[in-house]
């Protein structure tokens, strides 16, 4: 219960609080300074140790504890600032005499009033709410910085453990410091009780991060995901002590009053065994808003059928466990007491519950496509463009390098010699598992991975089966029949063991003979090319001649006709004509002279220029024509005109 001091002035000084208020005070100052110290050379170092091991599991760890030991920190200092104001309570200090204010200029007065109101500002908000909400802060961000649950797994060695036993030797401190608190009498000191719950939040950060230490390795990661997970514990107590300061500042302040302590912490306050949440929010409840939840009786009912209605549910939840779904793309094969008893189809089934009964997942139809050789590094394929060039991936050259491609030894023949040489080739295959339920069955009881049982049963396949053919027939008329025999010497041997895949596809991508036959290969393909383009080309100039001298020939064909034709036609019309003439002479006589002999003059004189006298005019001289030309006087700018030329007969 807090005290008034204008009501219970003189009566607080026989309160046990308030008589070992001093001791308290003493008491929180070293603890603090002592931690305060520990958290800042944990900050320290893990700046130092960021700079040359920032992908390790140290600044982590050292930021977590250090985090932790300052919210402890903040609720030592939060618990100091109480108990010095129960010390003042009952030693009050003397009242200096109060000095009398300078006078100021008219420049400064300003600045004297913003000053006083800053100091005004900050005697409302308080010293205690402001250093809490600065530690929960800085707690918070450096928490913050840390926070990476992407980190690799690595082995830290002997340092590791030497820290572990110094984290464990602190731990070991803190928990005799927390059985101190946890055994001091409510009257006597209040707030020991919330500080032993900030010590169990930092033993449990100490306990967790020398764990961590003690086991991490380079194969290991759940260490490292565990020291970044523990740094959520400090950063919950960090943000509820920042949200209790930031409401603090909605309460009414009375320096008369008995101050609460600020840094109570229901989030450490569950850190109990055993838990009782429950319990603690009613008591929080109660202590905050005066609400008793044990008055309500639908809150007892729910405590009293919280147990059963939670076995109701996870017997029913046990019980939906021998409900299975089947997707379209797999099929299940159901399992009672461990023994296979049947397939499933896609869709809803039942059966006994886990882990009396369970089910497998099979492929159903799903078709893979596996290369026989896969690099240790194989690089990820990324689209290329429609208009762009072409991917690496597609590369076929023989001069270049393959990821999927595996060496093969064949047989060659060297200067009548046996020999053999190195051919990589890219083999692929495609299969799926059976359709039936026996291929089911084998491919999930028989084998434990089917890619790997595909790519070394094809691999001895091609050794045996290349140790029979040649490089030349390799590359010639034994290329086409290669994917089929290989696709059934395959299947063949994974029927024998009983290992339920289907082969439905061999696919020989490229073969890569060596690089001196590949070189010959090269020549022989440039001179095939060489020979083919000439053929070409000649066969090309050929047909052009001939269809040049077909068209000219052509074109005096046409020539000689067209003009034996024209000779034709004009014999025809004259035999006509003639045979018109010969008719109208015989019919007319002289007048079809006359009238021939007048048409042909009309036709020569039908363009000339006549001038037609008659021979009677003029008597017995003949007529006189004068053919000078007579113009009448003009500008003698004017152009002439021609003189038209007479004719005189």
């Amino acid at each position: 219960m807090q005290v008034d001091l204008e009501t219970q002035g003189p009566d607080v000084a026989g309160l046990p609080r308030f008589q070992q208020a001093i001791f308290h005070s003493v008491r929180l100052r070293r603890w603090g300074i002592g931690l305060l110290t520990l958290a800042i050379l944990g900050l320290v170092s893990a700046v130092f140790v960021d700079l040359f091991a920032a992908l390790t599991l140290w600044p982590v760890v050292l930021v977590n504890l250090s985090c932790a030991l300052l919210v402890l920190v903040a609720g030592l200092q939060s618990a100091g600032w109480v108990s010095q104001w129960r010390e003042q309570a009952i030693a009050p200090a003397p009242a200096s005499p109060q000095e009398e204010e300078p006078q100021v200029q008219a420049g400064g007065r300003f600045s004297a009033a913003l000053g006083t109101r800053a100091r005004h500002l900050l005697r409302q908000i308080g010293a205690p709410t402001l250093w809490l909400g600065g530690w929960s802060l800085l707690a918070l961000y450096c928490l913050f910085q840390v926070f990476n649950l992407a980190l690799p797994a690595t082995a830290l060695g002997l340092s590791a453990s030497v820290f572990a036993a110094l984290a464990l030797l602190l731990a070991f401190a803190l928990l005799v410091l927390e059985r101190q608190l946890a055994q001091e009498h409510p009257a006597e000191w209040p707030e020991a009780a919330a500080l032993a719950q900030l010590l169990r939040m930092a033993i449990l950060c100490l306990l967790a991060s020398a764990l961590c230490l003690l086991l991490s390795s380079d194969t290991a990661l759940w260490p490292v995901r565990l020291a970044v997970l523990i740094g959520l514990l400090p950063a919950l107590v960090a943000g509820e002590l920042l949200l209790r300061s930031l409401l603090s500042l909605f309460s009414p302040q009375r320096e008369r009053l008995e101050p609460r302590l600020l840094a109570h912490s229901f989030i450490a306050d569950l850190l109990r065994w055993p838990p009782q949440p429950l319990l603690s929010l009613q008591h929080e409840l109660h202590n905050r808003f005066g609400i008793d939840l044990r008055q309500i009786w639908a809150f007892a009912y729910m405590r009293r059928a919280f147990f059963p209605v939670l076995a109701t549910i996870l017997l029913v939840g046990w019980v939906l466990t021998g409900v299975h779904e089947i997707s379209m793309q797999n099929r299940g094969i159901y399992e009672r007491f461990g023994k296979p008893v049947t397939v499933f189809g896609p869709g809803l089934h039942l059966g006994l519950p886990w882990p009396l009964g369970r089910v497998l997942t099979v492929e159903n139809g799903v078709v893979h496509e596996l290369a026989t050789s896969v690099g240790e590094a194989p690089q990820p394929i990324e689209p290329a463009a429609a208009e762009g060039p072409a991917p690496a991936i597609a590369n076929r050259l023989w001069d270049a390098s393959h990821v999927n491609d595996k060496s093969q030894v064949i047989a060659s023949g060297n200067a009548r010699q046996q020999s053999f040489q190195i051919v990589n080739m890219d083999v692929r295959f495609v299969y799926r598992i059976g359709l039936d339920d026996a291929a089911a069955l084998a491919a999930t009881y028989n084998s434990s991975d089917v890619p790997t049982l595909i790519r070394s049963t094809a691999s001895r396949v091609l050794v045996h089966d290349f140790a029979s053919r040649t490089l030349d027939g390799l590359l010639g008329e034994d290329r086409t029949r290669l994917a089929d025999d290989i696709g059934r010497a395959v299947q063949a041997d994974l029927s024998k063991l009983d290992s339920g895949v289907e082969i439905l596809a061999t696919v020989v991508e490229a073969i890569h003979p060596p690089a001196g036959a590949a070189n010959a290969y090269h020549a022989v393909q440039a001179a095939q090319i060489g020979a083919q383009a000439l053929i070409s080309r000649e066969r090309g100039a050929a047909a052009e001649q001939t269809n040049q001298a077909q068209l000219q020939a052509s074109e005096v064909n046409d020539k000689a006709r067209a003009t034996a034709r024209e000779i034709q036609a004009e014999a025809q019309t004259a035999d006509l004509r003639f045979a018109a003439e010969q008719k109208a002479y015989a019919g007319a006589g002289q007048a079809f002279i006359l009238e021939q002999y007048l048409g042909q003059l009309i036709q020569g004189l039908s363009k000339a220029r006549l001038l037609i006298l008659d021979h009677r005019l003029g008597g017995d001289s003949a007529p006189t024509l004068d053919l000078r030309t007579f113009t009448l006087p003009a500008d003698p700018m004017a152009p002439r005109k021609a003189a038209q030329p007479g004719a005189a007969h």
